[in-house]
């Protein structure tokens, strides 16, 4: 495989998948893409996987299914054979060609993970920069990669109501556990790092309002005030309580909750107008967020209306 990147359909083919693998991308630290690949097979080619041409970024993958008698290579030759128990976390580094035996139904989701984006991720915080990832051939018990697999999960199911917000938001935190937990990175202080200022939240939340897709990426709304992505989000939930990808959900209820005190739209419009994906998603955000239905919160709204009236 001669291009780098091991995500999507480069990584379908390392796998010998007959069709692309569902993936996520962002490219919040310094324009480098961190991507997040679900890739499973109940009845696999059988033999020894593809082989990723060498760069310097590593594979962070978390086991979705029991792979027992896992055999791992590296560099040409056998590293070792372990049994691999789903809800464990491997990382592996590209510049190792790293290999394994297929030979049994496998589902796993895989962070792609370049070195450029760590760079970037030490050089906004102004911390020194980490030499390398630990990429012992253990499995990590590792809650946080679960609860971001998890998460991410629900968006690689439904790509058109995975806002980039949510992706960028996702994958920064991703990218800062990796670095702190597995390379000893740590975050440097920064001067001003408390909420952001009532101009700079004023603009951000301008951004937002204008974008209710959720397609902007959080790059654009931090570099709009000067701020690196990680200070932004930081800074954004110190003054709000909430990071932005939240902020845009509940704005985009109280975008609906306006819309349906209005006689005329159907939910399904007021769905679409408040940045909604669907229906469906309107009706799983509003009812999570709110704790009714919107259509029960709308006929609560109108039958208060017409008493007072």
């Amino acid at each position: 495989m001669g291009r780098t990147g091991a995500y999507g359909e480069r990584l379908g083919a390392f796998l010998r998948l007959d069709e692309v693998p569902p993936t996520l991308m962002t490219r919040s630290l310094r324009s480098a893409e961190i991507a997040v690949t679900e890739t499973r097979s109940d009845n696999p080619v059988l033999g020894l996987s593809g082989s990723f041409a060498a760069e310097d970024a590593y594979l962070v993958s978390l086991k979705l299914r029991d792979y027992p008698e896992c055999e791992i290579w590296e560099q040409g030759r056998r590293l070792t054979k372990a049994d691999v128990h789903a809800g464990t976390t491997y990382l592996y580094d590209l510049k190792a060609d790293p290999r394994y035996v297929i030979d049994k139904p496998f589902h796993s989701l895989h962070f792609y993970v370049p070195r450029s984006a760590l760079d970037g991720l030490a050089d906004q915080s102004g911390a020194r920069r980490i030499d390398a990832l630990d990429c012992s051939p253990v499995g990590h018990d590792d809650a946080i990669v679960r609860h971001i697999g998890a998460s991410l999960r629900e968006g690689l199911r439904r790509p058109d109501e995975a806002n980039q917000l949510f992706v960028d938001h996702m994958m920064l935190a991703l990218a800062a556990h990796v670095a702190e937990t597995y390379g000893g990175f740590r975050h440097k202080a920064e001067s001003g790092r408390g909420a952001l200022a009532p101009w700079q939240l004023a603009r951000a939340c301008d951004k937002l309002e204008a974008d209710l897709g959720g397609k902007l990426p959080l790059q654009a709304i931090a570099a709009e005030l000067g701020l690196s992505v990680s200070h932004f989000s930081r800074a954004f939930r110190a003054a709000t309580g909430l990071p932005p990808y939240r902020w845009l959900l509940h704005h985009r209820v109280r975008t609906a909750k306006r819309l349906m005190r209005e006689h005329g739209p159907s939910l399904s419009e007021v769905a679409i107008s408040a940045g909604f994906a669907n229906q469906s998603h309107f009706t799983r955000v509003f009812s999570a967020i709110v704790g009714v239905s919107p259509g029960a919160w709308r006929r609560d709204a109108m039958g208060a209306a017409s008493r007072e009236g």
